[in-house]
């Protein structure tokens, strides 16, 4: 008869057991994002370095807390002059040092372990102005390890940032975000 009660209170308490609030906290120096820009002369690659990321979450419960922030002036894309124009003309770097995404909700299931694919939604802050953002995000969970891969696409000009076309020169005013965080989960 014990080992029933003991049985059935865990059948109860289970759920209650996988509410627990968790954090990933991001490794700044593991986690990478790279940007592709599209020109009529070439392929514009870029590398920024993320500043800080924490994001709270309950897998019971599709709210979630915290941000990502990226170094705005951190941006390299191997050419010193146009990483110079990026930082003064189009990111503001002066104005506006930090460009950021903060999690509000998701839909799908994070496995406790393994592989998981959720659509997370929030807010993306670029020059001091929020735009909703929803992308497809890909999760592994290992023991306390988690890595979490997104690809997704910036209108930045439809966001009021400058295009940097010129002349003969131009630009897609649409940039691709690939990005790979590393980190811990923890209770």
């Amino acid at each position: 008869m014990k080992s029933f009660v003991v049985l059935a209170l865990a059948v109860i308490l289970a759920p209650a057991a996988l509410a627990q609030h968790q954090t990933f906290a991001v490794n700044p120096d593991a986690s990478k994002i790279k940007m592709t820009l599209n020109t009529t002369h070439e392929v514009v690659n870029g590398t920024f370095h993320i500043q800080s990321g924490s994001i709270e979450f309950d897998r019971s419960n599709p709210k979630m807390s915290g941000s990502v922030t990226v170094l705005a002036g951190s941006g390299k894309t191997g050419n010193e002059s146009r990483d110079k124009k990026m930082n003064k003309d189009i990111l503001k770097v002066d104005q506006y040092a930090t460009v950021s995404f903060a999690p509000k909700t998701y839909t799908g299931t994070i496995a406790p372990s393994g592989d998981s694919t959720i659509q997370l939604s929030g807010v993306f802050t670029l020059l001091g102005n929020p735009h909703d953002l929803t992308i497809p995000i890909q999760i592994h969970m290992e023991g306390s390890k988690a890595t979490a891969r997104a690809q997704f696409v910036v209108p930045y000009v439809q966001w009021g940032l400058k295009n940097p076309s010129f002349m003969f020169w131009k630009a897609e005013n649409d940039v691709a975000i690939d990005l790979n965080l590393v980190g811990q989960v923890s209770n």
